[in-house]
């Protein structure tokens, strides 16, 4: 089983940061509307406007009604720019601390993996950090217009500006620790799982290094990286979006928040949203993965 470092080193890796990127792309850009509708999902019942039940079918409809089909694509730009620094740093960085600690990655244990997985995660999301919160951002600028409310921004570049103006340069930076330690968990899953998963299909003759073996590995990294990174996006979603009332604040920490949490709503409600998560990570996954082992396949890279 070969693994992608028996190529030389620099232009290398600037062909994996080039194809890494634009399998990124081809992936935000195919499941970007499940990402505007899962955050809306979340957002909603906070505005007493909105107390009718509401479901993805019903939200997407709406959408289309009142922007027509390019309204599904609000706060795309944001989310590519994110993914440009986002996605090449945990990838390229997995395979190459991979690389560093083992020449053979068959050898390689899970928790190993898992651990280089995380860490990977962890530098690329506070490079990318300012980029998901003005995603977060103009994503609910969306619901305001729909109101009849002036919205915040006027694109991506304006966010930025705007929250350096209001809110200094660290304003970018908020919300950092949940975002770290939820990239952290998706990482941890998605990357070791994908990669142990695959090693695995293939040794077990399962499948050989194909399509069909990347596709499998590629939905098991899906459903692991969900399962670890729900509790963690529960959290992430309700620290982002307090605010102070009366100047308290309802969780101090994350740790608050999650203990609270499982105190009133038991421990059940740490995956609340689990399936339009998977519904968004699933897929992404999957296009992902078997668009960057094709690419890699065509530059005439070994797979990943």
């Amino acid at each position: 089983m070969k693994s992608g470092h028996q190529h030389g080193g620099g232009d290398n890796a600037h062909t994996k940061i080039l194809l890494t990127s634009l399998s990124a792309m081809v992936a935000e850009t195919t499941t970007f509307p499940i990402d505007l509708i899962k955050t809306r999902l979340q957002l909603h019942g906070e505005s007493l406007s909105s107390s009718r039940p509401t479901g993805a079918v019903r939200i997407a409809a709406e959408i289309i009604r009142e922007q027509g089909s390019l309204g599904l694509y609000k706060g795309w730009s944001p989310a590519i720019i994110r993914h440009l620094f986002y996605t090449p740093i945990r990838i390229v960085g997995y395979e190459h601390m991979r690389s560093v600690i083992s020449a053979d990655n068959a050898s390689l244990s899970i928790f190993s993996k898992a651990l280089v997985g995380g860490i990977s995660g962890c530098m690329a999301q506070v490079v990318a950090s300012p980029a998901d919160l003005v995603k977060v951002r103009m994503q609910a600028d969306g619901r305001m217009a729909r109101h009849g409310i002036q919205p915040r921004y006027s694109g991506p570049f304006d966010a930025f500006r705007k929250i350096v103006q209001a809110e200094g340069l660290k304003g970018l930076w908020k919300g950092v620790l949940p975002n770290v330690q939820r990239a952290f968990l998706v990482n941890m899953g998605e990357l070791a799982c994908y990669d142990h998963a695959k090693q695995l299909v293939i040794r077990s003759r399962i499948a050989d290094d194909n399509v069909y073996a990347h596709t499998l590995a590629s939905i098991m990294s899906g459903l692991a990286a969900t399962s670890l990174s729900c509790p963690a996006d529960v959290v992430k979603t309700r620290m982002m979006n307090q605010v102070a009332k009366e100047g308290k604040v309802l969780y101090i920490s994350s740790l608050d928040c999650l203990v609270k949490t499982v105190k009133v709503e038991g421990i059940q409600a740490l995956w609340k949203g689990f399936f339009p998560t998977w519904a968004r990570l699933g897929p992404w996954q999957f296009v992902f993965w078997v668009s960057y082992e094709k690419f890699r396949k065509i530059a005439g890279l070994s797979s990943f």
